[in-house]
């Protein structure tokens, strides 16, 4: 009982967001270890002018990324005025160079967008070959349809911005929605972390009496993954979301006694 718990609380966790961990990464884990072996991919593959440029929404896992792929940080600055608009200057020459750029959208959701659009700009206008936004949480993807009339479909016009900022390609991890992809016209990779997740429970739960629970319906998908990759139970909460940020579980799918 206590093994099924803690693995449907870490999950739970888990598929509601990577905004909290992502901001407050500070050291190797499996989860950053994606980033930096594909990074590291993408080097191997022959771009030998790969160059990293950082944003404040997640420092430590892109000096993490540039320290693996032995390509330090590109010298840039990223700041604010007072008035708190984001000001962006490159401090070296990334002409014709193959650039990513770092940055999650996770909270402070809006000011973590904007720097990414600006840093996007200054990139295009510095004459770089091709960007690559690495977008670890991409904020925005949850409003990815009308819940009524005369509401927005934010996560298009997110899409909009970063493709008309001067992304190339976007990289990011277990979107929200996978046709969200649809809403860019320019390539997106949408990275799927239940290997690394099979890997983690493996390590610290024991193999007998798990269960996998999703937290709602529209994180089956992920949590039957998992759950079939560590020969597990499936679980799903149902739940009724009264306002936002208030939801009150009605029944749970399944038997985690």
């Amino acid at each position: 009982m206590h093994s099924r718990l803690l693995c449907a609380c870490g999950l739970i966790r888990h598929f509601a967001g990577f905004q909290d961990y992502f901001k407050t990464f500070t050291g190797p884990n499996h989860l950053a270890t994606v980033w930096l072996r594909l990074a590291l991919g993408w080097r191997r593959r022959g771009r030998k002018s790969m160059k990293i440029v950082a944003g404040n929404s997640n420092r430590p896992l892109a000096e993490s990324i540039a320290a693996y792929c032995d390509s330090p940080l590109t010298n840039a600055t990223i700041r604010r005025f007072s008035d708190q608009e984001v000001f962006v200057e490159i401090h070296e020459n990334v002409r014709g160079e193959d650039m990513f750029l770092i940055q999650s959208t996770s909270f402070p959701a809006n000011d973590n967008l904007m720097e990414l659009l600006v840093t996007l700009d200054a990139l295009r206008r510095a004459s770089a070959k091709r960007v690559t936004a690495v977008i670890p949480y991409f904020g925005y993807a949850r409003q990815d349809r009308k819940p009524g009339p005369r509401t927005p479909i934010s996560a298009k016009l997110v899409a909009n911005l970063i493709t008309s900022a001067g992304a190339d390609r976007v990289l990011t991890l277990d979107l929200h929605a996978g046709q969200i992809q649809g809403f860019f016209d320019i390539p997106v990779d949408n990275l799927i972390s239940a290997p690394v997740m099979e890997n983690d429970i493996r390590e610290k739960f024991p193999r007998d009496n798990l269960i996998v629970v999703s937290p709602d319906v529209g994180g089956v998908v992920r949590a039957r993954a998992i759950a079939k990759r560590i020969d597990a139970d499936l679980a799903i909460v149902d739940k009724r979301r009264e306002r936002a940020g208030v939801s009150e579980v009605m029944n749970i799918i399944g038997d985690v006694r």
